[in-house]
């Protein structure tokens, strides 16, 4: 059996989903503008510079999520695909999702899975490994269960995942994993075929140093 993991943000899609998400809520005014969507930006300029503090970062994504009902987020949120996502979702990357049908299939990143499980789902991907927020009694609490899924937390969550399945990586007679950021480092450098899609600049030089492929789906 050969592994197909897919970071999603910036990789899979042309764009940042929990960006994006934070951004629906601004323009539907339910996050007041002038106190998120600088703090929004800041924290994906810091994402792509490698210096996110990802609790931080956690606290003001969720929070939002136990303000309002499971079903208010849910209506919101196939708004928020029809308008923000399917329009970031490129044909050439469905035909990478596809050209790995026979092989197990997960998208791993560290969006959270309330914003990333429909999407996973949009693409076909079988499996999601995300950051996990909480819930109690179908609603959410505004903090995460488990390990956030970012940097070397998501080799932590893989394995995990794996061991669940009485697998590990070794399991794998080929596994690849694609991804846009430095931040997943830690993950490209685990599996047989790692490879840069449309990287930032500091994975673009370690991936051409270290030989890997480097491809685009722009």
């Amino acid at each position: 059996m050969k592994l197909a993991l897919f970071d999603l943000d910036n990789t899979l899609l042309a764009g940042d989903s929990d960006f994006e998400w934070a951004q629906f809520l601004i323009e539907q005014n339910v996050l007041d503008r002038e106190v998120y969507e600088a703090r929004n930006q800041r924290f994906y300029d810091q994402y792509r510079a490698g210096t996110l503090d990802i609790n931080e970062f956690l606290d003001f994504q969720l929070k939002p999520l136990a303000r309002h009902p499971r079903a208010t987020l849910d209506a919101w949120h196939r708004e928020f695909m029809a308008r923000k996502i399917l329009p970031i979702i490129r044909n050439s990357a469905r035909a990478l999702v596809e050209r790995h049908r026979a092989d197990l299939r997960a998208v791993i990143t560290a969006t959270n899975s309330f914003v990333t499980a429909p999407i996973a789902r949009e693409f076909g991907i079988e499996h999601l490994i995300a950051t996990e927020p909480e819930q109690r009694a179908g609603e959410f609490t505004g903090k995460v269960t488990d390990i956030p899924c970012f940097r070397e937390g998501k080799v932590k969550r893989l394995e995990s995942w794996l061991a669940h399945t009485g697998r590990s990586l070794a399991s794998f007679e080929e596994s690849w994993f694609y991804s846009d950021s430095l931040n997943d480092l830690p993950l490209l450098g685990r599996v047989s075929h790692p490879v840069a899609v449309d990287p930032d600049e500091t994975l673009r030089e370690y991936a051409e140093h270290h030989g890997w492929p480097v491809i685009t789906l722009s």
